[in-house]
């Protein structure tokens, strides 16, 4: 099978991440995932799992703890979604021996190649014809399928272990087939109301829907690593002999923390706050981390904002609790691994005269964080902001943290279904200062021609948007291994 081929295949299945307006519950059923994996073969069986939900910093903190694993010499599964411009950005494999450095914007390391896409795709497809012919859960979606394909090319690739990003939600997800080691709750804000729930208690609890109690029983290594912490696997109901999932939080609302302390009671899993059990000190050389076993000096990271030293914490407990597991990560990894860490489409800068800057935030709480990160961490005379919302947003929460803020809004929308129409945005803003552009390629265009030299051009609203726009500065290129 060609790669095309491939692509077009895996375009046939509905993509909800292209919809809206559909019923949640019914479109997401766990049992047609799990029939699926029972007929390839069970193949998320095996992979050691640290499990990423929450409404924002989910994937910053994939990348985070993807990287101080392969820092430490372990082969790293690393699974995250949406894509920006290339299908394949979603599937990647991260090792030692590859160069570090990213020689290209468009460039995602360790990435799958077209051919290995292409001979998965061929192998799962009779699998999928014998799932219609005997499940009863209805056709499987493009998300499914993909978790899936994901679950395998780990498992060919036979890394040590596996960090996965959840689509939407938690429970329902098709990521939560597998039994993770330990799993994190990003910070929990209003986003996908509509599917998840009206009240951060709602949200909360599909989010907290990854954290099971254990399917199996695993034994520990034996080794310095877990006997010198037999205090701490005792305090958090962890025994040598039995498997207990560890979870780790950042800062939450009271709402949402009640939540995922009530979930982590009833799952008996050891759960671990960030803010808490595990906090962060800035200093001159950059900042520095109490962990739960242990304090990490003199970090830094690439990623600029706040809200991504929050995210590097999380990454750090998710670390920090494979201890539990014997499995011990030394401080000069922790270190580096977040030091080399990239995530493409996050505050990044594409262009420096005029200064061009691409951020999917996509809820009213990461763009508060994005106005903090800009307005601490660059210079400039006017502010040029290009806007694209997915209808399925909190568009009126986004527009109030943008209103008034930038000297030019651009409004425009993503080649998607689920965009909203510039025309709809414009209410939020103010007339005088507000332009309309009929797609991204068509604001940029108009952003570029208003801009001087010493101008910001934002581009942000929606990972849609900002893949839209990293593929018109790269010239049009897709991302090749």
């Amino acid at each position: 099978m060609s790669y095309l081929k491939a692509l077009r295949y895996l375009n046939s299945f509905t993509n909800y991440e292209q919809k809206s307006n559909y019923p949640y519950s019914d479109s997401f059923e766990p049992e047609r995932m799990k029939v699926f994996l029972r007929l390839l073969g069970q193949p998320q069986r095996g992979l050691k799992c640290l499990h990423i939900a929450g409404s924002k910093g989910k994937g910053s903190t994939c990348v985070f703890a993807a990287y101080i694993l392969r820092q430490a010499g372990f082969r790293v599964g690393l699974y995250t979604s949406p894509h920006l411009i290339d299908f394949r950005e979603r599937i990647r494999v991260l090792w030692k021996s590859q160069k570090s450095k990213v020689k290209s914007q468009n460039y995602f390391e360790g990435m799958i190649s077209r051919r290995e896409l292409a001979w998965l795709v061929e192998r799962v497809k009779p699998v999928i014809k014998r799932y219609n012919r005997v499940s009863k859960f209805g056709d499987l979606t493009f998300f499914e399928v993909f978790t899936a394909l994901a679950f395998m090319y780990f498992k060919e690739k036979k890394v040590d272990f596996a960090v996965l990003e959840t689509g939407l939600g938690g429970r329902l997800d098709a990521t939560n087939s597998v039994n993770s080691l330990a799993c994190a709750i990003t910070p929990i804000s209003y986003d996908h109301t509509q599917y998840l729930g009206n009240t951060l208690k709602k949200i909360a609890k599909e989010k907290a829907g990854i954290i099971k109690s254990p399917q199996s029983t695993l034994r520990f290594r034996s080794g310095q690593a877990v006997h010198s912490q037999q205090k701490k696997i005792k305090d958090y109901g962890q025994s040598t002999m039995d498997y207990r999932p560890i979870v780790i939080t950042a800062p939450q609302e009271k709402e949402a923390l009640a939540v995922i302390r009530k979930r982590c009671r009833q799952t008996k899993a050891g759960l671990f706050e960030i803010g808490k059990d595990i906090t962060c000190r800035k200093t001159k050389r950059g900042f520095s981390i109490k962990g739960i076993f242990g304090r990490y000096d003199n970090l830094k990271i690439r990623l600029l904002g706040e809200h991504q030293l929050i995210n590097a914490l999380t990454a750090v407990g998710l670390i920090e609790a494979l201890r539990f597991f014997g499995v011990k990560v030394d401080s000069g990894s922790i270190k580096k691994g977040l030091k080399e860490a990239v995530w493409p489409g996050r505050c990044e800068v594409i262009l420096r005269k005029p200064l061009v800057i691409l951020d999917g935030a996509q809820n009213s709480a990461s763009v508060k964080a994005l106005k903090e990160a800009i307005t601490n961490n660059f210079k400039y005379k006017k502010l040029i902001l290009i806007l694209g919302i997915s209808s399925d947003k909190d568009i009126p929460g986004i527009c109030r943290q943008l209103n008034g803020w930038a000297d030019q809004v651009i409004l425009t929308r993503a080649n998607s279904s689920r965009a909203e129409s510039p025309e709809a945005l414009v209410g939020y803003f103010k007339a005088n200062n507000c332009s309309i552009a009929a797609g991204v390629r068509e604001g940029l265009r108009l952003a570029l021609k208003m801009a001087e030299a010493k101008d910001l051009i934002l581009v942000t609203g929606s990972l849609f948007v900002v893949g839209e726009a990293r593929d018109f500065f790269s010239g049009n290129s897709r991302c090749e291994i």
